[in-house]
């Protein structure tokens, strides 16, 4: 594996380019923020608002929240810019006790909320066929975090949904993809959405489910009429650390410690299947959520790099053993599935190159530690 020269992205991360210097496209798309004019944004930002305001309808746009810190970020500057806001969440399947906590804080921010929650044995289900068949338990969490805003937006007929970063420009892919795909709509959510190439077609086509099973996983029919959505992160220079200062100020609450995985304490604190997804990532590419965070502090100078290094050695990829302190088997029961089973189909889906899997009856072995150290 080789690493970027700025950051610690490996490149095995997928949609990744480097220039000649060594340097990723994540980093570059960062540094090209200092050529942005931002004010000029933020007109562009209020000239939307305002056109949209004229619209009289009964809410201005819809905020798309997790209850994480960027939804709060996202909900204070709806409504800084006067607009009038209706908070929308797709339940996940196995919400934390924060989690719990944090969404009911979104209202208390002074917008309405309403929670859209899909059918507990199809989500299950299909959290169960996702692992199994592409290696991504929230391969369902994916898919409804934006369909469901936008379901939600066309029935109740508001015009704007605001989303938080632009993740292809905040985390790297090819800069003429990360510049081109500034609206998110179908498309966007089939290239860039995190579907592993497994479509909801293709779960009704394999009789996994049947097409009523799937309706609120569909995207819906798109009109000349329908809502539009936008990053907010094209507007204004994101930055999640900052975000969380300002969600914490507004009644946000952190772990109590780093949380397994990622070494922060303010990150996916929702679901309690992030801890398996994560580590997936990391059998799959050789890095996970500690690099993700880690590499976005390098870029703003908040760590050094040697800084970032010792936190990824300590906390990417471990075993999730708990997440959130909740154990792996009752995490892995809500879906019937053991830690033997676990086990195995993580080793299916480690990388042959990176990982040593020969005993499946234990995790993966990573083959790469020292390399990391010497990046």
């Amino acid at each position: 594996m080789n690493y970027c020269a700025k950051c610690l992205y490996p490149d095995t991360k997928p949609d990744l380019s480097f220039n000649k210097e060594g340097v990723c496209s994540a980093c570059i798309a960062f540094l090209e923020r200092e050529k942005i004019d931002w004010v000029t944004r933020q007109k562009d930002f209020v000239k939307l608002c305002d056109e949209t305001k004229k619209k009289k309808k009964e809410y201005d746009c819809i905020v798309p929240v997790s209850g994480g810190k960027d939804s709060h970020y996202q909900v204070l500057m709806a409504l800084q810019y006067g607009m009038r806001p209706l908070a929308v969440t797709a339940t996940t399947d196995h919400v934390s006790e924060i989690g719990h906590r944090n969404l009911d804080n979104i209202s208390n921010l002074g917008v309405d909320h309403i929670h859209v929650t899909t059918n507990s044995q199809v989500r299950r289900r299909l959290n169960k066929y996702s692992l199994e068949a592409v290696g991504d338990i929230s391969w369902a969490e994916h898919v409804t975090i934006f369909t469901i805003p936008t379901r939600v937006a066309i029935r109740y007929d508001i015009p704007l949904i605001i989303w938080g970063e632009n993740p292809q420009n905040e985390y790297g892919s090819p800069n003429e993809k990360s510049k081109s795909s500034l609206t998110l709509d179908q498309k966007w959510l089939e290239e860039f959405g995190g579907l592993n190439g497994l479509r909801v077609t293709d779960l009704i086509d394999q009789k996994i489910c049947t097409e009523q099973d799937l309706l609120q996983y569909t995207y819906p029919k798109t009109t000349k009429e329908s809502p539009r959505g936008i990053f907010l992160g094209q507007f204004f220079p994101w930055d999640g650390a900052e975000n969380a200062l300002i969600a914490v100020h507004n009644g946000f609450k952190t772990y109590y410690g780093p949380v397994e995985g990622s070494g922060y304490d303010y990150e996916n604190l929702d679901n309690l299947q992030t801890g398996i997804h994560d580590y997936f990532k990391y059998l799959k590419f050789g890095f996970g959520r500690a690099t993700d965070i880690s590499s976005n502090h390098i870029r703003r100078r908040n760590i050094t790099r040697r800084e970032a290094k010792e936190i990824v050695e300590l906390y990417d990829g471990r075993y999730p053993s708990t997440y959130l302190g909740m154990p792996l088997q009752d995490i892995l029961e809500r879906i019937n599935i053991t830690i033997e089973q676990f086990i195995e189909i993580a080793n299916h889906f480690a990388s042959k190159e990176l990982f040593d899997t020969r005993d499946i009856k234990r995790p993966p072995k990573a083959l790469f530690k020292r390399e990391l150290r010497n990046a």
